[in-house]
């Protein structure tokens, strides 16, 4: 009966701890943010259409450099993940990804019934994975590469040329194959840094897909999209979405509309208290260089810290237990398939008073041990 494997990042949606650096996003946003009373009085309640509002896809288009027909609104980020595999995929066919990554992203590719084949990119290389081991893993079956740009768990973006080159490697071996990228964070640039134009961009074999509910706070909209300028695909996306969820809810294509209409001034501010944040954990990190390394992001809220060898395995697992007394939470590596002495660390969501008291703990817990 089982499809879908257990996963202890499950927890981030129960209770809180006092200092959650687990988390991968920044404040929520209120409704009160968004909120245009006379609009949504007279909001028809009725069907939406299965492509999204328009006028929402004409907003998202601009965002990430393709025309409206080319957008495919979802329910929420993991929406358009699931689409892209269910469409895809199937038993036989082959999938390519890399790991650490997002634990569910990976689950998507393994229901379908695909093989899935995996590219390690570890915290020693940077978490940027080397083109070249991807070509033993590409193969005429291969019909879906799956990254992320910027990575979760790390924040490390991927360069345009990469990409491009992978692209032509995939064309070479994979022809059948499209490259997905989850683009997530793309807009969660830190203060004045430049944002990365979309890879969708780069080809019509592209996948694009992102939400508003990490780098604009609105998890709770649960309003995501899907880009591709191949028009078949596209097509095909629409008609999964028609016949699994039939359209998304007009109240979230609304706000979200509403939302990115207002992003300009709601990005600025993030972008600067994820520069704050960034700024007062590489401060932390380089004062207890002795016994944490971490890799510095390229965008959004969260970074990978790994404790050094002077912890033996024992330090280590005596470490979450530490952190818990101290009501701190790091997202453990073996979420994302990581390893042991890995942790993913959010530095978006508290207020710098209360990231400067987690970041105290954390130490504190490195001194206990």
């Amino acid at each position: 009966m089982a499809k879908f494997a257990p996963n202890e990042i499950m927890s981030l949606v129960g209770a809180a701890p006092r200092y959650d650096l687990a988390e991968s996003y920044g404040p929520d946003l209120r409704l009160g943010d968004l909120l245009d009373a006379d609009a949504l009085a007279n909001l028809s309640l009725g069907y939406g259409t299965p492509a999204g509002d328009p006028r929402l896809r004409q907003a998202i288009a601009e965002m990430v450099g393709v025309g409206p027909d080319a957008v495919v609104t979802t329910v929420g980020g993991m929406q358009a993940l699931f689409l892209a595999g269910f469409v895809l995929l199937g038993p036989g066919d082959e999938a390519v990804t890399t790991s650490p990554l997002f634990p569910q992203a990976r689950t998507v590719l393994e229901t379908m019934g695909a093989t899935v084949r995996t590219v390690p990119v570890t915290f020693a290389q940077g978490y940027r994975p080397d083109l070249a081991a991807f070509r033993p893993l590409l193969s005429a079956k291969t019909k879906l590469v799956s990254l992320a740009s910027p990575q979760n768990p790390s924040g490390v973006a991927l360069s345009p040329a990469f990409l491009g080159a992978l692209l032509g490697l995939m064309a070479e071996i994979s022809p059948e194959a499209y490259l997905l990228v989850d683009e997530t964070y793309r807009e969660a640039a830190h203060g004045q840094d430049p944002v990365a134009p979309s890879a969708v961009t780069l080809s019509p074999k592209v996948i694009s897909t992102a939400s508003l509910s990490k780098a604009h706070g609105a998890p709770g909209l649960r309003l995501g999209w899907a880009a591709t300028r191949d028009p078949d695909l596209r097509e095909q996306l629409v008609l999964a979405k028609f016949n699994t969820v039939i359209c998304c809810s007009a109240v979230d294509e609304a706000l979200a509309l509403t939302l990115i209409d207002r992003r300009g001034p709601i990005l600025a501010e993030r972008r600067q208290r994820m520069a704050d944040g960034l700024a007062l954990t590489s401060a932390w990190v380089e004062a207890h260089a002795a016994r944490i390394a971490w890799v510095r992001p390229d965008a959004g809220a969260i970074c990978c810290l790994r404790l050094k060898p002077v912890f033996d395995d024992a330090a280590v697992a005596r470490f979450s237990a530490e952190l818990a007394k101290q009501g701190v939470r790091l997202a453990a590596g073996s979420w994302f398939g990581d390893e042991p002495r890995v942790f993913r660390l959010g530095f978006g969501l508290l207020a710098m008073p209360d990231l400067a008291a987690a970041l105290a703990g954390l130490a504190s817990a490195l001194d206990r041990l």
